[in-house]
């Protein structure tokens, strides 16, 4: 894997956003104080500090979908990709983008999500067969 990126976005409900990032999404919980907490986002550095989430606009446009601009998100093998769409859809998620295939065919074919964190926080997760084709052309 290459380097891992760290990431420090801020939630207004730390604890609601713990519940989120460390029992939906399972990730690990780092270090915290009473102001933030890190955790281990599938390889990657996630910081969350409490705050004011910043303000996003469905200004991307992917296919027919207009996507929340900024947002954040990782790439998977297509099995891990599936198993987190099943935990996302027990949990009752509210999809931006429902768990399906774009490209499909193509180079870069892939499946995403799109959804939003309790604090709003817009997130899009990819799923590639083949990782080779994640910067395909």
């Amino acid at each position: 894997m290459p380097t891992p990126f760290h990431l420090a976005i801020n939630v207004d409900d730390l604890e609601e956003a713990r519940a989120f990032y460390g029992g939906v999404l399972g990730c690990a919980e780092g270090r915290s104080t009473d102001t933030w907490v890190d955790f281990d986002f599938f390889g990657h550095q996630l910081s969350l500090h409490r705050g004011r989430p910043f303000g996003t606009r469905a200004t991307g446009k992917v296919g027919a979908h207009d996507v929340p601009m900024p947002h954040f998100g990782l790439v998977l093998a297509l099995g891990d990709w599936r198993a987190l769409a099943d935990r996302l859809e027990a949990a009752g998620t509210d999809w931006i983008i429902a768990p399906s295939v774009r490209f499909e065919g193509e180079p870069g074919e892939q499946w995403t999500m799109f959804f939003r964190d309790p604090c709003g926080n817009p997130i899009e997760i990819k799923g590639f067969a083949d990782l080779s084709g994640v910067f395909a052309g």
